[in-house]
């Protein structure tokens, strides 16, 4: 297969992976009655499957392209202006540890300690862009003022800390259970 057509195929996937990532951004739920704003979708798994299949950078471009997919065509204001860049930056940190710690020696224990590392990075970044960027943002451009609402210390660690706890376990579960079943497939790619 020459390069040309290697070089094709590999931008086919990425378009046809964030097309994908961004049409399962429209299947969203809540994790947390209490916050039903803060809502989990499946968009991470094309972009984790771009990482199994080709590369880091593959799997940044479907990311990158979906988000940018989201704030074209779906925008929803000002929740996605403020929003999609913390969603790209946290799940950006989650494929990190999968990319760095699992995709380059795939066992199910460096599975396991790259779910719980990127979990954690998830969280520590949504934690940390919403105490600095996230809640003053939406208080100032969405009249959305969850200081005033819940008391920043209540929302940080009721909501946004468990949030993205089950949210990071939930992509990781999700994930495996997915390349367990398209791995056969896959090894024909």
């Amino acid at each position: 297969m020459s390069t040309a057509t290697k070089q094709t195929r590999k931008l086919a996937y990425i378009a046809i992976l964030s097309a994908i990532s961004f049409l399962l951004m429209y299947f969203q739920f809540p994790l947390i009655p209490a916050a039903s704003f803060l809502q989990v979708d499946f968009s991470i798994l094309p972009v984790l499957l771009a990482l199994v299949l080709m590369d880091m950078k593959s799997a940044f471009a479907v990311l990158t392209i979906r988000t940018l997919l989201k704030l074209l065509l779906n925008n929803g204001g000002a929740s996605s202006l403020i929003g999609m860049p913390m969603n790209f930056i946290a799940l950006g940190c989650f494929l990190l540890a999968i990319g760095l710690i699992w995709n380059k020696k795939r066992s199910t224990k460096s599975y396991i300690v790259a779910s719980i590392v990127g979990t954690l990075a998830l969280t520590f970044a949504m934690f940390a862009l919403n105490y600095v960027y996230a809640v003053p943002l939406y208080a100032k451009f969405a009249n959305f003022d969850i200081n005033a609402i819940l008391g920043l210390g209540n929302y940080l660690f009721a909501m946004v800390i468990p949030f993205n706890i089950l949210e990071g376990i939930i992509f990781a579960i999700a994930f495996i259970a997915l390349f367990a079943a398209l791995k056969p497939i896959l090894k024909k790619i």
